[in-house]
């Protein structure tokens, strides 16, 4: 569009000119740029490999007179890059010669070409791990994890994080950006499911697609009007990074330009982290998973991410306090305080710590959203990493509200996730009811193996309705209750998390016991 703006405005002044030649009007000179030098720098090139380490990558430089921006083309795929800088990555295993065109364009779209032959190694073959992430047996659908704090973020081009802004979760809704959907192919094609509209910076989205829109006060388009489209993309490993390149103008949830490569910083099965350098030179931070969004029908009613420094919200957390003589028996040994050292939250986490404070004391904590934030129905996720001590029992569970006044267990309890204190391989899931036909407490659980429970976070999960109650592990099920309205769970419940002492779960301590913590990244409740 801006091309066509001045090509319009360049015949303009010509008609002006003819229609009032009475008059001598000067204007500035509108010619192709010249001069145009491209030079290659083949990365890891030297007098015992002259065609480079084997990545394939190669790091091209354009200069001209007169010059706006540059294009750079190679077998059907083009680049564009203002500062007249680009990489590209060759992956055709073997030595072989590309040729690159190079196009310098001025003022009213003259431009001026070059071409540049290049020979190259390329001898990647990406890890079976990275491939089986990407595309699985052959396709996977990838989406920016929007839940999730810092899917977006921004930093310095040298930094490995976010450590100018990173986005909390869905502060994104509405602009055109968490309904995408991207599909990596085992034959090196992707399909972008853009919904018809896209997230962007104004400036690298004017150059690349031509559209223009009405910016935000950021300098970003929302909603910009962009169709489904197809590109292909490539892993190598430049300096034994991992990166996914595009083709043309494959992005990841927010366009931002650049050279359309983004290194692999982290990844799991599920997820990966990724960052690109813009056509800004800022760096661009952005997190993908694989797994499904929640339910269509469910919406984020509640949350706490953690993420301000200090005590666990007053808004959402009070605490339990004393020993176990204050009525959570069980043979606890530990004294629950509401102490800094014993629960805080900091580095983006909540952590309750347990400490041996001598003489075979124990302090620890147990927060609670009693009278705060009480919920029936819906679904939970506490995303959480275990302490690894002999002796501590980590939880987190629910009790129903109506627990002050009909005492426990008419009031129902729901373990989300219990450890034992001997097998930390191992979470529990259990129902607590009274039984009215037996006049006795009542209990449903099982028990299931969990790997790395406290190297690791997991997600803990309940789903909760009127028929059934499900407890889930990284999405793998548990345990599921029938409910019915003869049990308690038809009504609010809150929520507790503790690590306990001892007692009847987590057994004997271990004697060397200095201290060890849960740590839990967020609690998100659906409905």
């Amino acid at each position: 569009m801006k091309n066509l703006k001045y090509v319009m405005l360049f015949f303009l002044s010509l008609a002006f000119i003819v229609s009032c030649d009475e008059e001598e009007y000067e204007f500035g000179d509108i010619t192709a740029p010249t001069n145009l030098q491209v030079s290659a720098e083949i990365v890891g090139q030297d007098t015992d490999n002259p065609y480079g380490d084997g990545t394939g990558v190669v790091n091209f430089t354009a200069s001209a007179d007169n010059a706006i921006t540059y294009k750079f083309s190679n077998d059907g795929s083009e680049e564009l890059a203002p500062l007249g800088t680009t990489s590209i990555s060759f992956t055709t295993q073997g030595i072989h010669t590309y040729t690159v065109t190079v196009i310098a364009v001025g003022t009213a779209g003259n431009s001026t070409s070059t071409t540049i032959d290049v020979e190259v190694f390329a001898d990647y073959a990406p890890p079976a791990d990275l491939t089986e992430m990407l595309y699985g047996d052959g396709s996977k659908t990838w989406r920016v994890k929007s839940e999730s704090a810092g899917h977006f973020g921004v930093g310095p081009a040298d930094s490995e994080s976010a450590d100018w802004w990173d986005a909390p979760p869905y502060d994104k809704v509405g602009l055109g950006v968490y309904d995408d959907r991207i599909i990596f192919n085992s034959d090196g094609t992707v399909s972008y499911i853009t919904n018809d509209t896209a997230f962007g910076q104004s400036g690298p989205m004017d150059q690349d697609f031509g559209i223009e829109w009405t910016a935000n006060p950021g300098g970003e388009y929302e909603n910009y009007p962009l169709a489904n489209f197809d590109d292909t993309w490539t892993l190598t490993a430049p300096g034994g990074q991992e990166t996914l390149n595009f083709a043309d103008k494959g992005y990841l949830g927010f366009y931002v330009g650049g050279d359309h490569s983004y290194q692999i910083l982290e990844r799991s099965t599920t997820e990966m982290m990724l960052k690109i350098i813009g056509s800004d030179t800022n760096a661009w931070f952005v997190i993908l998973t694989s797994e499904e969004e929640v339910g269509e029908d469910y919406e984020l009613v509640w949350a706490d991410e953690f993420d301000t420094d200090g005590a666990p919200d007053p808004a959402n957390w009070t605490y339990d306090l004393g020993t176990g003589t204050s009525g959570w028996g069980n043979q606890e040994l530990q004294n629950y305080t509401s102490n800094e050292e014993n629960v805080i939250v900091e580095d983006g986490v909540l952590k309750i710590t347990a400490k041996a404070t001598g003489n075979g004391g124990y302090s620890s904590a147990r927060i609670k959203t009693e009278g705060l934030q009480e919920f029936t129905y819906g679904l939970v996720e506490i995303r959480a990493k275990l302490p690894a001590a002999e002796g501590t029992w980590p939880a987190l569970w629910m009790l129903g509200a109506n627990h002050s006044t009909v005492g426990w267990p008419t009031c129902g309890e729901m373990d989300i996730m219990e450890q034992v204190g001997d097998d930390k391989s191992r979470t529990l899931g259990t129902f607590h009811w009274f039984d009215s036909g037996t006049n006795a407490a009542a209990s449903y659980g099982e028990t299931m193996d969990v790997e790395n429970t406290s190297t690791e976070f997991h997600v803990y999960a309940i789903e909760w309705n009127d028929a059934s109650i499900s407890i889930t592990v990284d999405e793998v099920p548990l345990v599921t209750l029938s409910n019915n309205a003869d049990f308690p769970f038809n009504a609010d419940f809150f929520f507790i998390m503790n690590v306990a002492m001892g007692g009847t779960l987590g057994g004997t301590v271990d004697p060397d016991f200095t201290e060890d913590s849960m740590e839990v990244d967020y609690i998100r409740v659906y409905q």
